[in-house]
Parts: structure tokens; C-alpha cells; sequence
């Protein structure tokens, strides 16, 4: 009997914002259901040659901007055939201005490029339908609208999308520099190819704990968990993990 080949993970969980803690517990959960999985775990991605050794990327992040030389390395490992499973505010840059509103400056394209897209905007966290867009795709086959609590994301969007989930909106998003939004469907999952390899991007996951939200308040009133309250978010997370681990 053959034994069954070690597969090499590595998660990068970290930034402002939001309750890594949490999330990056519940990614590893699920990472450690499947035996084979072993999983390095970072806030950055300046272990450029753990990241290369590993066979699948998974990131949870708000406003982790990479150096050129990692975002270029980023590029490549995607690339050259590997595969990237991009959650939530992973294609963030905040900045929050003196009159309150909060900007998401255009600095690093290049690693926006890659992911496909760049998050500029959200209207208040409320509830949405969610649709399947491409019912036929084993990532969401099955699946059936739902309704999220979540930060809805509006965003910049580079090259080709396989859109999967999508949602729609128009209107204005106060409090960001770029308010106002002309109504589209707005993708909320989707595969983005990148050479031989592949980028999965879920905008769904907000997550909130009370201390999170330093410097700018010492304790946030209320715990926010959203779509991490619905079983539907963990049945496409361990989707995407499937899709990253069996890159064929």
C-alpha cells in the first residue's frame, strides 16, 4: 500500500482590522482535515522560499502590502503553475484620511494584477443575496443563493474572471474616497489564471473581535463574525482547498 503524499500549505493571516485570530483558526481547522496537510503559517510574505516549497497558498489578510521583490515572486509562483486561494481583504490597502473617510490607494498594481482585483470600497455591513454565476463549476455546483451579512466588495478588476458567485449594487458607500458606484454585478468569487496557475479570490469572511480596531478605537463594541456564522462560507472554503491541493 502506497502511502499518501505530504502536501505543503502555507497560510499567511495577518494585518489591521479584523479578527486573525479567529479566521486563521478556522483555516487551520479545516486545513487539518485532510491528513496530508501540513500547514507553515506567517503574517507576511517575506518567506519567499518557504512560500515557493509549499504546494498551495491560502491568505487572510487586511492591508499586507508585499515588497516589489515578493509581489514579483508572488507572480511567479502563481505562474509557473501553482495555485493561490485569496480570502477576503487580502487585495486591501486602507488608509484612513484626517476627515474620517478611508481611502484605497492605487499603490501596488502589480500585486493587484495577480490577484485580480483591488477592494476600493464597501457600503455598511448588511444583509445581500448572493447568486451562483456559473452553476456548473464544481466549486459552487449545488450550491444555492444565500444571503450574507458581510462586507459586500466593490473593486478594481484586472484581466480575465471565471466568476462563480456574484452579487449586485449600486449606490454610495459613505465614508470611502470612492462613494459612488453606478449598479452592476459585482463578483464575489472567482478563479483568475495567472500563466499555468491560478488565483481563487472569496471576498466573503469579515471578522471582528473588541480589540481590533486599534489605534483608532481601544475596544470595538460589538463581536462581527458574518458569513463565518453560515455553513455555506465553510462548505466553500474547504471547496477552494480542495480545488488549490488537487491542481491538476
Amino acid at each position: 500500500m502506497t502511502n499518501p503524499k505530504k502536501i505543503k500549505a502555507y497560510l499567511v493571516a495577518g494585518g489591521k482590522y479584523h479578527d486573525i485570530d479567529f479566521a486563521r483558526l478556522e483555516i487551520l481547522k479545516i486545513l487539518g482535515e485532510d491528513e496530508r496537510i501540513r500547514t507553515r503559517v506567517s503574517e507576511n510574505y517575506r518567506d519567499m522560499e518557504a512560500i515557493d516549497d509549499s504546494d498551495l497558498l491560502i491568505t487572510y489578510t487586511c492591508d499586507v502590502m508585499p515588497s516589489l521583490e515578493e509581489q514579483e515572486f508572488l507572480r511567479e509562483y502563481v505562474s509557473s503553475g501553482k495555485r493561490w486561494y485569496a480570502l477576503h481583504g487580502t487585495n486591501s490597502i486602507l488608509r484612513f484620511l484626517s476627515d474620517g473617510r478611508v481611502e484605497s490607494p492605487r499603490w501596488a498594481p502589480h500585486f493587484m494584477e495577480t490577484l485580480g482585483s483591488q477592494f476600493i470600497s464597501h457600503p455598511p455591513i448588511e444583509p445581500y443575496t448572493v447568486e451562483v454565476a456559473d452553476p456548473k463549476n464544481p466549486l459552487v455546483e449545488g450550491v444555492e443563493p444565500f444571503e450574507a451579512t458581510d462586507e459586500l466588495y466593490l473593486m478594481d478588476l484586472h484581466g480575465k474572471h471565471e466568476v462563480l458567485l456574484d452579487t449586485e449594487f449600486g449606490g454610495t458607500t459613505e465614508n470611502f474616497v470612492d462613494s459612488e458606484w453606478e449598479k452592476r454585478r459585482w463578483p464575489v468569487f472567482y478563479i483568475h489564471p495567472v500563466g499555468k496557475g491560478a488565483v481563487l479570490y472569496l471576498t466573503l469572511g469579515h471578522c471582528r473581535g473588541h480589540y481590533d480596531m486599534e489605534p483608532l478605537m481601544e475596544y470595538y463594541p460589538e463581536v462581527e463574525r458574518c458569513s463565518w456564522d453560515l455553513p455555506v462560507f465553510y462548505d466553500l472554503l474547504r471547496r477552494g482547498i480542495d480545488w488549490a491541493i488537487n491542481n491538476k
